[in-house]
Formats: C-alpha cells, structure tokens, sequence
C-alpha cells in the first residue's frame, strides 16, 4: 500500500491547456507517449477525461527523463501530477507521481495475483473517497482518490511489466546527481 508524503494541495494553476501558450504537436510515430491526466472540468463532467499526450519519444529511457524534465518545469509548489508513459497501443508502460522537480516512480506489479490485490486496494479507497464525500470532506476525497490512482498505476501492461520492473532498476543505479529517479 502507498503511504506518499505527497499532500494534496489546490492547484492555482489552470488544469487544462494554457490559453496562449506554445502547443508542440508530438510526432505519433514515436513509440512512447508521456501523457498527464485530464483534469478539465468538462472531461471530468463528461467523463471523457482521456490522458493528454505532452511528449512523445523514442525509447523507454528518453519518455523517463522527459518525465524528469516536465517534473522540473512544474516548479517546487505544484501540486503533484500523475505522469503515464504509453507505448504506441496505449499500453501502460510505467507512471509516476511528479513533485517537487522529481518523479517517484511506481513500481509494476509482479504477476495476476499482485495485480488482483492492487486493483482491490483501489476500489477500497475510491469507495472511501464517495463515504468522505458524503461526510462534506472535499479534501479527504481527494486524497483517497489520487491515492487510487497511485495504486492503479503500478498495473503496467503484463507485456511491460518486467522491461519496467528493470528499467527502474538501471535507473536507480545512475548517480542520484540527476535526481528524482527513486521508486514508489
């Protein structure tokens, strides 16, 4: 179960595109997408909140320091961010929670029977997070809710599973100089 000393905190900053800002079209015929999630009031309402691509790359490696890089950009008091790498069939390949310039990656789950635990973890604290709504705690919600989505997160796709169990592994031998490539 996770235990994140990531606070939840709102966010002053818009959650959908910034209005004048530089949009970059990534180039889909790479293979790994870096995508966030969707937090727009609209996709949330109509429940098409799909995850927005923000980076497209060629290999594993290059969508993980990308990951580090977006995690950089959001400056230290940004409220934490779900990060997702897909491969090219929208297959989750690794996620991480981005904060503080860093991401703490989440670690994939071994087999069906982790996989099984996890997702009923999940609904657990979803199921939590609709009581806490109930009881007029906003905030509690929240915290249950992403605390969720941080469980769902280690269902990496069983194709992936143990590329992203090793590519976690390489990168916490690099030198911690580079930063934030730490597991959850």
């Amino acid at each position: 179960m996770f235990d994140l000393p990531l606070p939840i905190q709102p966010s002053t900053r818009p959650m959908g595109p910034v209005p004048g800002a530089l949009t970059v079209t990534p180039d889909p015929s790479l293979p790994f997408a870096l995508t966030r999630m969707n937090r727009t009031p609209a996709a949330l309402m109509s429940g098409t909140a799909a995850p927005v691509v923000v980076e497209r790359f060629t290999t594993l490696a290059e969508a993980m320091q990308g990951a580090l890089e977006h995690a950089a950009d959001n400056g230290p008091d940004a409220a934490p961010q779900l990060l997702v790498i897909l491969d090219c069939d929208q297959r989750l390949v690794l996620a991480g929670a981005a904060s503080h310039g860093a991401v703490a990656w989440c670690h994939p789950v071994a087999n069906a029977l982790e996989a099984r635990a996890v997702v009923t973890g999940a609904v657990q604290l979803r199921a939590q997070a609709v009581r806490a709504t109930d009881w007029h705690e906003p905030e509690l919600a929240q915290r249950l809710r992403y605390r969720a989505d941080l469980l769902d997160a280690r269902l990496v796709d069983p194709l992936w599973r143990a590329f992203a169990a090793r590519a976690l592994q390489l990168a916490a031998l690099r030198p911690r100089d580079r930063g934030g490539l730490g597991e959850v």
